[in-house]
């Protein structure tokens, strides 16, 4: 055991910490405060309480109370946050800094951690930048004497103004965003569905002031005809542009247009653009049935600087001095990366004439996973633009080799991206045994690229193609394998289309699990989540809705584990924390099966706690995607098809596609928040065949998290090198060190 894993227990030893939530209340702080505090006291370090933000911190008194291990419990499923946030007018002056410093060196508290808004930090740093002024004040004036002022000589300040800064999905996202973005596409979902029977146009309007990352990333989850976003005003003659493509898309069928609009909108000279301008505008000059809603805080994430903290100063100041451009950089590679598949999606027309185009086809494989619809539309889509002939495949390999195959125009896919599960149908079946009449089909259709989405199949079956190309010359296309499996466990890629949904779905279960435990007596949940040998499921639902233990087979466990689960619970259950919950992913061991688990449970508990049993099953694939996923797949389809025109005419000899080199088969992979293409053939090394499985996974270094949450005595690896290394898997016959 190295000393930094002795030191982490030990590192706060008499030390505090104080926390505190400030600005609009934003859904995940609790999630947050939650951490803090019980990383915190596993540390050894005392920590605080700060009611009502930094007017909490200025009053003093009993706004600043000792926190709990059980303080903190039940927190993480309760929107808003729990100790209170309050505007803070005293903070911003000297007077109410000094009087903030009194109370933190009293308590002999140095260490503060402040989770808000832009201005919440800002506020933060003075406070830091004046410490010392304050404190010789304080001694000056008798307030507190020269060993406290040396005591307390420092201050250190952590801000969190997100969860993670995800450039993974395409965000610098903060605690909160990803809530609102769900309140949101819940409306948006409700009022596509009832519109769907009427001829109808939507305005909606959603929070952001200065920023229009939700209304960008909104209108891309929900195939919106126009966003208009502050940072990339439109054109001088939009006017005539959006009524010519809402008349357009309604020429091609649809009975919906979706335009989305960000409070701050504004055009080139800064003059605003309103939710009313435009439905005026729609109904003076197409006469459409036109309505506004605007989603103001029923958004829920708070208030507007809930989103405005994702701001810089200098986007503001690039957007006041008109420099859109600018202020688009600004905004980071992902935004950039949002807006330009947008604009792709929205503004292009698709060339009439087909001349010089390629075809390619688009099939789903595996078991069906929320988001694959999605996927599939904007591939479609990206290709029709650029020219091609898009056809899509029925039931996978199967249906290739079948011949289900059929032409999928414009409208074909619309109205797909919020819809579940495969709407092309995908099966498991492997190519291999049917590369004589896939070759056959290949050659019917005149298929010249093959774009894949799906699972761990999706992948082998990629495998599969790759040594067919020495017996069959039709195999030589291109394709391409875009991940897409409520498991997240195909190589070559840190995430799959689906997860997020599926994760979602166990959350919510789980919370509403243990919401309905709250009122009853003492109660353990022993809960079985899907993922095949891939134990990501259950590690990070275990995290989010604060398990106390979480099986899976990447970390492999004994009967001695399970003994001191079960004596934990009993422990716990002494406290005033009457619930416990546990869960086990399907393959994490064949004989500790679920039923084994909960009869040990059972027995073990009997007049401490009772067990009950829930095995989540199909509905873990969730129904509708979550906003998350529908952007991850709408981005991965428009990338994979422009990887594929590329290809395609690289290997384009003599009058036909000829591809036989290694990356010409690949899988478009998220890669440490970059989205790589990766040969399939490379990937073989990093694969456990036997079981399904990537052979490093990212996310096993989250588990000692899990159980610091659960108030385990263990011990955290808290260098450096650890947080940016990949940790193998333990072998099941390595012993566990």
């Amino acid at each position: 055991m190295t000393h930094e894993h002795h030191a982490a227990k030990s590192l706060g030893i008499g030390k505090a910490i104080a926390v505190l939530t400030s600005g609009g209340d934003a859904q995940g702080m609790n999630a947050a405060v939650r951490a803090v505090v019980r990383v915190g006291i596993y540390t050894g370090a005392r920590v605080f309480f700060v009611h009502e933000g930094y007017q909490g911190l200025v009053d003093g008194g009993d706004n600043i109370r000792e926190a709990t291990w059980e303080s903190v419990s039940m927190m993480l499923q309760l929107g808003g946050t729990v100790i209170g946030s309050a505007r803070c007018k005293d903070f911003r002056e000297r007077e109410g800094r000094l009087r903030a410093a009194h109370n933190l060196v009293k308590r002999g508290i140095t260490n503060l951690c402040v989770i808000g808004g832009d201005g919440s930090l800002t506020g933060a740093d003075t406070f830091r930048s004046e410490w010392s002024d304050l404190l010789s004040d304080l001694q000056k004036s008798g307030k507190i004497t020269a060993e406290e002022a040396t005591k307390s000589s420092y201050l250190n300040i952590v801000g969190l103004v997100g969860s993670i800064d995800n450039d993974f999905c395409g965000t610098d996202m903060t605690i909160g965003t990803d809530s609102a973005l769900h309140r949101i596409i819940e409306i948006v979902d409700a009022i596509t569905t009832t519109a769907q029977s009427h001829q109808r146009t939507f305005v909606l309007e959603v929070m952001g002031r200065h920023c229009g990352y939700l209304a960008l990333v909104t209108s891309l989850s929900c195939g919106a005809d126009w966003v208009f976003i502050p940072e990339c005003p439109p054109d001088d003659d939009w006017e005539e542009h959006l009524c010519r493509r809402l008349s357009e898309t309604r020429n091609r069928g649809s009975r919906l247009n979706i335009i989305i609009v960000a409070e701050g909108a504004i055009d080139k000279n800064g003059k605003p653009i309103t939710s009313e301008d435009i439905k005026n505008l729609v109904v003076k000059r197409l006469g459409y049935d036109t309505r506004v809603t605007v989603l103001g805080h029923v958004q829920r994430g708070g208030t507007p600087s809930a989103f405005d903290r994702i701001l810089t100063k200098d986007v503001t100041r690039a957007m006041d001095e008109r420099r859109f451009d600018e202020a688009l950089k600004l905004r980071g590679r992902s935004f950039m990366n949002n807006w330009e598949v947008y604009k792709l999606l929205a503004h292009v027309r698709p060339p009439k004439s087909k001349s010089g185009s390629h075809t390619v086809a688009v099939m789903n494989v595996g078991a069906p996973a929320a988001g694959m619809n999605a996927a599939v539309r904007s591939t479609v889509r990206i290709g029709l633009i650029q020219g091609n002939r898009m056809l899509v495949v029925h039931d996978g390999f199967e249906g290739l080799a079948k011949g289900q195959i059929e032409e999928a125009g414009w409208s074909y896919v619309g109205g797909w991206t919020g819809q579940g599960g495969s709407k092309l149908g995908t099966k498991r079946t492997l190519p291999k045994k049917s590369f004589e009449q896939i070759s056959a089909n290949i050659t019917k259709f005149n298929i010249q690229g093959l774009v894949i989405i799906g699972g761990f199949e999706a992948y082998t079956g990629g495998l599969e193609l790759m040594e067919g190309r020495k017996q069959y010359d039709e195999l030589c296309i291109p394709f391409v394998v875009i991940p897409a499996t409520v498991s997240n466990n195909v190589p070559g890629s840190d995430f799959s289309v689906g997860a997020d949904t599926a994760l979602n779905t166990i959350c919510m279960t789980c919370d509403r699990i243990k919401q309905s435990a709250a009122g009853t007596k003492r109660r353990v949940f022993i809960i079985e989540t899907m993922g095949g040998y891939c134990g990501y499921l259950a590690t990070m639902a275990g995290l989010a809705a604060g398990a106390d233990a979480a099986y899976i087979f990447e970390d492999p466990f004994t009967i001695r584990d399970l003994q001191v689960n079960v004596e934990h619970l009993v422990q716990k259950m002494k406290t005033t924390v009457k619930r416990g919950l546990v869960l086990r992913n399907e393959k994490c061991n064949e004989n500790y099966t679920t039923d084994f688990i909960f009869n040990l449970y059972s027995e073990e508990g009997k007049g401490i706690f009772d067990s009950r049993k829930n095995v989540l099953g199909h509905m873990q694939q969730g129904g509708s995607p979550t906003p998350f996923d529908r952007n991850f797949a709408t981005k991965m389809g428009a990338k994979a098809m422009n990887w594929m025109s590329g290809k395609i005419k690289e290997s384009y000899r003599n009058g036909r596609i000829f591809a036989n080199s290694p990356d010409s088969g690949c899988v478009l992979g998220m890669r440490k928040r970059a989205l790589v293409f990766q040969p399939v053939t490379e990937l073989k090394e990093q694969t456990d065949f036997e079981h399904r499985i990537p052979k490093e996974q990212w996310w096993l270094k989250l588990r000692p998290i899990l159980k610091i949450l659960a108030k385990y005595e263990i011990d955290l690896d808290t260098s450096e090198h650890a947080h940016l290394e990949h940790i193998s898997r333990k072998r099941s016959g390595e012993a566990n060190v």
